[in-house]
């Protein structure tokens, strides 16, 4: 879709709240919660596929897990699956993995997301990134693409729309 997208998919996290459906060694991104037969990072990965090619796509995750990534989804480029060595939550694997793709495509249009992500609507979701997608392609600028929550949850962060 265009040129210049990079997508990092952050598959790092040990899914705790989720025991004991998701064990450590074997967290929520890497099982098929839905019954569809996908686990939530292959799902991950075929929402995305329309926006990006998978050469396109980053796997951020630990030594722990690569094997699973690999297994799941072998479509990736190797060279794409970045290995944290040690989990510092988000902003550390975020800036790792932008500096990386910085470092080859320093133009890139750069898309973060979870690999946990729960998504029913697909379509409504890609025309939301692809929007987000065409604003930040000639701008100096970021996206947040959320939920607007029903309820109060301690367990989100809250972003005030502008």
């Amino acid at each position: 879709m265009y040129d210049n997208i990079q997508i990092i998919i952050r598959a790092g996290g040990v899914g705790s709240c989720y025991w004991p459906m998701s064990p450590p060694d074997y967290p929520k991104q890497f099982i098929d919660v839905m019954g569809v037969g996908r686990s939530l990072i292959q799902l991950t990965v075929d929402r995305l596929k329309p926006i990006c090619p998978v050469e396109n796509m980053w796997v951020v995750t630990n030594e722990k897990y690569i094997r699973i990534v690999k297994e799941q989804i072998p479509d990736i480029p190797e060279d794409n699956m970045l290995l944290e060595l040690e989990a510092r939550n988000s902003a550390p694997c975020i800036a790792y993995a932008c500096r990386k793709i910085q470092k080859l495509y320093p133009d890139a249009n750069i898309v973060v997301t979870p690999s946990d992500a729960l998504v029913i609507n697909t379509s409504e979701y890609q025309q939301v990134l692809s929007k987000a997608l065409s604003y930040t392609s000639d701008k100096n600028a970021f996206v947040t693409i959320g939920i607007k929550p029903s309820r109060p949850e301690t367990g989100y962060g809250y972003i005030a729309a502008a």
